[in-house]
């Protein structure tokens, strides 16, 4: 048993955030039954889709782990009501289906909150329920990593941008979701009534560089992206070993960790060091103390 064990959640999920809200939510306890149009979930494809042949597909086992499944043709009168008559009875509504495509359906929110006021309805979009993009194909590649400025944050200065693993917003977006109807659910406790739950893999994107975003809006002036060797506190910073493996550092209070690193380095002269002796003087030292601190790190294992 779980903390949602007795919810009942119906998902019209395809690909990656909706089927992983889902699998949270069955993690925790809920009977999810997903509905799948005649031709499968697309993400049934991952392996043929990358030029393999497999008998398993691990991306969309973790994804839809712990769920039944129903076929329902949601382009036929028979089939609309019959995924109707699944969310008579259930809790909580799961889609990340473009809005266009739920309309089409009969299955957009204004609809199906006339027919089960108690539901949940939890709706994940690419790019939010209002503007002009509202009804944008989106995969989080697009809209979490590049359109929320992610990637060129995690850009150095003349580099090319890293590609995004698999899911990694999908499933920010995921957590997020599964969180907001539990809300939701704690909610209806106390009213009796279902509610919309939205969020987007932009909004989730913005959230997660939020720090960078907000500093913007309050001083009007974008962080700059740095390197490992300009990285204001060389304290939290990347390093390599001398078997090649890279590692972390994690001081990220200075005045504190600085002493105990350079007891364990075996370079306490750096205390007294004016540059290195104060944040200051780290920060404006930076290159160097990272030069230094490399030379350190490559004789060890």
């Amino acid at each position: 048993m779980g903390p949602l064990d007795g919810v009942r959640v119906v998902e019209l999920g395809v690909w990656v955030a909706g089927p992983g809200a889902g699998g949270i939510l069955a993690d925790w306890g809920a009977d999810v039954v997903k509905i799948e149009p005649p031709a499968g979930d697309p993400a049934r494809s991952f392996a043929s889709m990358l030029g393999g042949d497999l008998p398993f597909n691990p991306p969309f086992e973790l994804d839809n782990r712990g769920k039944r499944s129903v076929v329902i043709d949601l382009g036929t009168d028979e089939g609309r009501e019959l995924a109707f008559r699944l969310l008579d009875g259930a809790d909580v509504f799961v889609t990340n289906v473009r809005l266009a495509g739920l309309a089409r359906a009969g299955l957009d929110h204004e609809s199906v909150a006339r027919r089960c006021p108690r539901l949940v309805y939890a709706a994940i979009t690419g790019y939010g329920l209002d503007g002009p993009e509202r009804d944008r194909a989106a995969y989080d590649i697009g809209a979490f990593w590049a359109r929320s400025g992610i990637a060129a944050l995690l850009t150095s200065p003349g580099g090319t941008p890293p590609f995004q693993r698999g899911g990694m917003g999908d499933h920010t977006v995921a957590m997020s979701m599964a969180a907001g109807v539990c809300a939701a659910l704690t909610a209806r406790t106390r009213t009796g009534e279902g509610q919309l739950v939205s969020t987007s893999l932009l909004r989730q994107g913005l959230y997660t560089i939020g720090f960078d975003v907000n500093t913007t809006l309050r001083f009007g002036v974008s962080i700059g992206v740095a390197t490992r060797e300009t990285m204001g506190n060389p304290v939290i910073n990347s390093y390599r070993d001398r078997d090649g493996r890279w590692f972390w550092l994690i001081g990220l209070e200075g005045e504190r960790h600085w002493p105990d690193l350079c007891r364990a380095v075996g370079r306490t002269e750096w205390l007294e060091d004016e540059r290195f002796a104060s944040p200051r003087g780290r920060r404006k030292n930076a290159r160097e103390l990272c030069a230094l601190l490399d030379e350190v790190f490559a004789t060890r294992t």
